[in-house]
This record gives C-alpha cells, structure tokens and sequence, in this order.
C-alpha cells in the first residue's frame, strides 16, 4: 500500500469528516486518495479561505480541523487560520509538503521550501505558528507523524500541528512489518483530560463559599472544553455573577440571569464595574490579556485588595498576567464540575447586579431611524433573527466591537469571533465552514474591508450550499483606523458593489440604505436557501472608541500603541 492510501485510511480512522484545502504540488497525491473516501473535500478559492475554515472546524467541534495544501501558500496566505487557530486554542492538523524535487532539491528547484539553500525555509514559518511539526522521510515516519499531529493538536492546550510531507515517502510503499512498529490509531492517538489537586479545589472552593461578591469572568477555554453548563452550575453553586472575555462571548446565554457581559477596553461598562466590586474573581480559560484588563487599570483587578482563582489548562497561564492566590490547572469541564459540586452559597446578590449591568446592551442608537444606518442599529436588527440554532461569526475592526456591546447572545455557543490573532477577513469563511459543520443558519458580520479581504468565500458557500448570510456593515474604509486619524493613507475605499458581486457568484444581494428594511431583509436572507449579501450603509462618522471606550480604559490613557 502507498503511504498516500494509507494516510487516508488514518485520517477516516480518526474520524475526520472535511479537509478543507487547494490542491498543488505533492498534496495532489492525498488528493488524489481522497476521492475514493468517505471524507467531503472542501476546495475554497484559496489557502486562506482554507485555513479559517479548518479552524473554524476545530473551535466549534473540539476535533482537529484538517487543512491540506502546498507548502509555500500553507505558510504564507494559509497563515492565517494557523495563527488564530495557535493563539486562539482551536485544534487544527495542517498537510502540507515542501515542493522538492528529489535529488535535485539542492538545486534550489522551483517553489521548493525544504530550506535548502535557495530556497524557503517552510519548517522556520510553521515552527513560528503551530504548536508541534514534522518533516518526516519515509512512509513509516509520516504515518507516525500524522498520528502524532492528531494527538498533540488536542493534547493540553489545542492548536494546530503540521505535517510536511515528502514527496518520495508520499508514494513510496509501507513495509509489512516495519521498525519502529506502527499503533492502532486509537492507540496512538489517545489524550488524558487533566483536573486540578483535591488540595486546589478544597482552596477555591472555601475562597468562593466565604465570597460576599464573587464573580467568574469566563474566556475562550470554556468554549474550547464545551464547560457550558458547569460555568451555569457554578454560578448558581455560589450565587456568582459571570462576565467574558472578547473571546468568551456566548460561553453563557447573555439574557441568563447571572450573565453581565463583556469585560475589557471595548467591553461592557457594567460588567467592568461588577469585576471591580468582587471579593473574589475566578478566572476560567482567560489569560486576561491587556485589552481584557483595560490594559491593567489599578481600578479593575486589584491582587491585593481581591482573591484571585485562577483556572486554564496550561499551567503557564495560570497567575501570568495578575498573581493567583489559588491555581486550578486543567481542563475548564472537570474544573468547574468538581467546583460546582462542592458549591452551596447563596444570597441573591449576583442575579440582582448582573441585571443592573444588562442594561448596557441597549442605548438610544439602537432604535434609531437615522440615515445612514447607525452601527447600533443594524447590531440590533443582526440580533431579532438569532436564535439558539444561529451562529454569528464577527471579523475584526470595529464590526466586532458593535457586535460585542449590543449583540445580547439568547443562548450558548452563538457568537465567535476573530480575537486570537484578530485577522481581518475572517468572519465569511468561518461562516461557512459553521454552516457546512452544524447545518445551523450563519450569520457573518464583517466591514468593507475585512469582507473584501474573502468575500470569495460567498462563492465557496454557493458551491457546498451553505445558506449563509453576510452582513457588510458598509462605510467605505478602514473605519477602526480612520477614526484614529483620518490623514493616514489608504483608510478610505472605492465604493464597490457588493450585491453585484454576489450576484456574480451566483449568490442573492441587497443593498440597505433605511433602517426599516434591515429586519425584513435579515428574515429573508435566513430562510433563503441561497448565500445572501447585504451590504448594509453605516453612518462613518460614529466613532466606536468614543462611544465604547469604558472609564476604566480612559484611566489609563487609551490605547498603548
């Protein structure tokens, strides 16, 4: 048997439903193999839209999001899923090859990446942006290597690994009995799920019972462990009040009685203040980044004034940014199993405050009737047809921060956005990779410019019939960068129409220029079976720092640049 048949065989062995990739150079051999399985090969329009897709896959399954390519665009235009995928914890296992041409690889042949002399060096890029790599040699080796990527991209922490396939050892036969020995893949493959000290817990839960005001602030390791409903115990275990992180969004329903919102520079002013008045803070799957502490205003997290519970699944993180008082290390499901059991606090306190916070979600803007479209507004029109079978993806730039601010969640796990590495262009592909996963309606919110980046991902969605429906909150520019200073070149764009380009990819679009059709159109495109684009005109000249920033991001002067 070819080592391209067989790494096949593996990959359906794990179980792996999609890859998601461009064929080229010596990855066609996989290609080639993978048409005669039961895997759906998904072939966007280029790497990048690739890579977001398998990425996409790994955050909202908890599997490895398989990505496949060439080894020059893998570590070049597919960076990007790679990237968020690393510092955003998705698991992902990347395929790729390095373009040589056997013997004469030292030769430095066309698009080689093997970092020889003369060529590119694609080791040193993805050693920059996976967790683990490998460059193996003979089909012995590869078969282990993939194994191995399966299992380091969901052991600890999750993150993407990578493959670099050579093109000898891809079509090359298996030995019958080779040495080393080669494992059942479910052998090979196998993870344990790690929890924290009996002596750990015992500390964190004495801390949380004696709390007058404890609050949870929940980050993006909730979703990654799907700890949906022990986050939802603990709070009623000790009458807690839970907050996110950017990236924590949806871990609870934002209309859940103890939910108060978004915390950070950007965030919610309520929930900020709420953070501020705890006794206690526990911390879950948050390294509590600068932007998450309003860049460590002395008035938000005070260590010496508040107990610190710290919880993550990498020991690195735990008492990184603030020092703890008690580290939990492990997995964010068995941590907040065994704290909820323990929990018997009560006094009314946290459902009452998280209330008052609620009332951030709304503001005169979102009912506003004003031409161009308020942001406000058409976040709130984005949040009527989300429902618990909705899934909305957010890309960077201002775009998201509307959507973090007035974009109440009525359920779990329907909101992601780009916030590891915050690429723009994100949001489309995403998507579509969530509809193609789950069957849910999606809903991409992105700018101008960040759609413009991968509006090709409509065409991508028209291909595999995904229903998704993309909302450009249109204000021809960078909006986040021309709001800091309108002189810098290059802020401002053509006025390109994008429902002529929807419609050139064979998708529905509808430009909205009045409130009143917002709702009705964002009801249409949802029970559309076509890929819908409305290109929805804001009005450029609100400035999202000023109407978002919270005090406690004002204390510290803004923005460190």
């Amino acid at each position: 048997m070819r080592t391209a048949e067989r790494l096949v065989e593996t990959l359906e062995a794990v179980d792996v439903e999609f890859v998601f990739g461009y064929p080229g150079g010596r990855i066609i051999e996989l290609f080639e193999e993978l048409s005669d399985s039961h895997i759906d090969v998904i072939r966007p329009r280029d790497e990048r839209e690739a890579s977001v897709m398998a990425e996409m896959y790994g955050r909202l399954t908890g599997r490895p999001g398989v990505l496949a390519g060439q080894g020059p665009w893998i570590g070049s235009i597919g960076a990007i899923g790679q990237m968020e995928a690393r510092l955003g914890s998705s698991p992902m296992v990347v395929l790729t090859e390095s373009s040589e041409r056997g013997e004469y690889s030292t030769l430095a042949p066309y698009q080689q990446a093997r970092g020889d002399y003369g060529g590119l060096d694609l080791s040193s890029i993805l050693d920059g942006i996976t967790k683990e790599h490998w460059s193996p040699r003979t089909p012995v080796e590869t078969l282990r290597s993939v194994q191995l990527a399966f299992k380091h991209a969901v052991a600890g922490r999750p993150g993407p690994t990578a493959v670099v396939l050579d093109g000898d050892a891809v079509t090359d036969e298996v030995p019958d009995d080779p040495l080393p020995s080669l494992w059942d893949e479910s052998a090979q493959t196998r993870t344990w799920t790690t929890q924290p000290t009996d002596r750990d817990i015992t500390a964190a839960v004495e801390a949380l019972e004696s709390a007058s005001k404890p609050v949870v602030i929940a980050g993006n390791g909730v979703h990654a462990s799907g700890a949906y409903e022990e986050l939802e115990a603990v709070a009623n275990a000790y009458d807690a009040v839970v907050t996110t992180s950017y990236l924590g969004k949806s871990t609870i329903a934002e209309t859940n009685d103890y939910a108060a919102g978004v915390i950070g520079s950007f965030g919610h002013e309520g929930a900020n203040r709420i953070v501020s008045e705890a006794d206690v803070l526990l911390v879950v799957g948050c390294r509590l980044n600068p932007m998450d502490t309003n860049w460590q205003s002395s008035s938000f997290i005070r260590p010496d004034e508040q107990t610190i519970i710290h919880a993550d699944i990498d020991a690195r993180n735990t008492g990184w940014v603030y020092p703890a008082d008690v580290g939990l290390v492990g997995d964010a499901r068995e941590t907040l199993s065994r704290l909820a059991v323990s929990g018997t606090r009560s006094s009314g306190w946290a459902t009452e405050r998280a209330s008052e916070a609620r009332a951030d979600f709304d503001a005169p803007e979102c009912s506003s009737d004003a031409i161009p479209i308020t942001p406000q507004r058409a976040v709130t029109a984005i949040e009527s047809v989300v429902d618990s079978d909705t899934i909305v993806t957010a890309d960077s730039g201002n775009n998201r921060f509307w959507l973090l601010n007035y974009l109440q969640t009525p359920s779990k796990r329907t909101y992601f956005g780009s916030g590891g590495v915050g690429g723009m262009g994100w949001a489309a592909p995403a998507a579509v990779s969530a509809a193609l996963i789950t069957g849910a309606n999606t809903v991409a919110v992105a700018g101008d410019g960040g759609f413009a980046m991968t509006m090709t991902a409509v065409e991508t969605a028209v291909e595999y019939g995904a229903a998704t429906t993309f909302v450009v909150l249109n204000d021809t520019g960078l909006g986040m960068v021309r709001q800091m200073d309108e002189s810098i070149p290059g802020v401002t764009f053509h006025d390109t129409d994008f429902v002529r380009v929807a419609e050139g990819f064979g998708a529905r679009g509808t430009r909205i220029e009045e409130p009143a059709a917002l709702e009705p159109a964002l009801r249409e495109a949802k029970q559309s079976d076509q890929p819908t684009v409305l290109d929805v005109r804001i009005d450029p000249d609100i400035d999202m720092s000023e109407t978002l920033q919270s005090s406690f991001y004002a204390e510290v002067g803004g923005l460190h640049e």
